[in-house]
């Protein structure tokens, strides 16, 4: 009881009255400091709002006054001011889609575009983080591209410091889901900087999570799998993250190589076939994602020699399959993968529809459960 009475009663109202006011005054004292005629008063000011709005959501809300007099200081000579202002902005419109909005309503745009241009690496950074996040708005992804900052980022993507390549994947991952610029990407040239980022990162980690998907959606272009299939090592990249990555990574992997061979089944058969893709496939026939699964299987029967299907008396078993593609694999470390890869993927099989029917012994009786929950409950797992 106490400890209830030390939080609760008048002294805890005028408490919150008294923080409440003192917020007030400290945003009223910034935004007129930020809007002075003093270059030093107006950079402290930036300073002191990117500080606040570090982890302060109601901070940003309520300095959403300092957006206009921040933009025009991006405009200034100053490198000084253009850091202060540009950080300040960027935290502004962390988790805040109306700040996000206002921010590019405001004309930040283009000098943030110059900005990537830059022979100053922190302004570049700076600059691709806040494309970033105003990036995420719906809203601002035509403007945006509109304004020419994809082949700058794409520029980022090749040569820049890891974080602002990290970055500017992430931008043109954000960028890539509005209609009508993935072709501006692909005129950009982004693939093989793409190539060259996911063979550095790690393959289960976020990057090359957002690199497969990106690059899976690339494919759709003529371009895009002529320039994968070019760049040097490219397909093979794309094999290790089907076989290492995180099950998204895995399942946009197995996505980008299958929309290649649906697309001229003969020209991209032998260059995927040639990077072992097989045991990575096999794998996740049986542990991937419900559509990494259906993906795998399907590649598998255009990865065999005939184009035309099995009669009634020959199934499209996976088995027939890949039985069907070893047999063509030059190279007997490969060969010999494969096939063991294939045991044990019949054997895992086999151990999963053993203990499927013993859960439905055990558990599911006419009296007790429907089939139908016992299937549900044996396919969660």
């Amino acid at each position: 009881m106490e400890l209830e009475s030390q939080f609760s009663g008048d002294d805890s109202s005028n408490s919150f009255g008294a923080n409440t006011a003192r917020t007030s005054a400290i945003v009223s004292q910034t935004i007129e400091l930020i809007q002075s005629d003093d270059p030093v008063s107006r950079i402290q000011a930036a300073r002191e709002i990117r500080r606040l709005t570090k982890t302060s959501q109601r901070y940003r809300r309520q300095f959403s006054g300092a957006i206009e007099p921040l933009v025009s200081m991006l405009r200034s000579e100053s490198i000084e001011c253009n850091e202060a202002s540009l950080l300040a902005l960027l935290n502004l419109a962390v988790k805040d889609e109306m700040n996000k909005i206002k921010i590019v309503d405001a004309g930040a745009l283009e000098p943030l575009i110059l900005f990537l241009k830059s022979n100053n690496s922190n302004l570049r950074e700076y600059a691709t983080a806040a494309l970033l996040t105003l990036s995420a708005s719906a809203i601002n992804k035509p403007i945006i591209s509109s304004h020419g900052a994809i082949p700058l980022l794409v520029e980022i993507l090749r040569d820049a410091s890891q974080q602002a390549k990290v970055d500017a994947l992430m931008a043109l991952y954000n960028l890539s889901t509005h209609p009508g610029n993935l072709s501006i990407i692909i005129t950009a040239k982004a693939i093989p900087p793409l190539v060259n980022l996911l063979k550095s990162c790690k393959k289960s980690s976020k990057p090359a999570e957002k690199c497969s998907a990106l690059l899976e959606s690339l494919m759709g272009f003529d371009e895009g799998r002529t320039a994968l299939t070019s760049e040097e090592g490219g397909v093979l990249t794309v094999v290790e993250v089907l076989e290492n990555g995180s099950l998204q990574s895995r399942e946009h992997a197995v996505g980008a190589l299958l929309t290649m061979c649906e697309s001229d089944r003969h020209r991209y058969r032998e260059p995927i076939l040639s990077e072992g893709v097989i045991p990575g496939l096999l794998e996740l026939t049986v542990q991937g994602t419900p559509k990494s699964q259906s993906k795998a299987h399907k590649l598998l029967q255009l990865l065999r020699e005939s184009p035309y299907r099995r009669s009634e008396f020959q199934p499209d078993t996976i088995e027939n399959i890949v039985c069907k593609i070893i047999s063509q694999i030059d190279g007997e470390d490969q060969s010999g993968k494969a096939r063991k890869m294939l045991a044990e993927m019949v054997q895992v099989s086999m151990e999963q529809s053993l203990r499927h029917l013993q859960q439905r012994a055990l558990v599911c009786t006419p009296s007790d459960l429907p089939l139908t929950n016992c299937t549900s409950e044996v396919s969660s797992k």
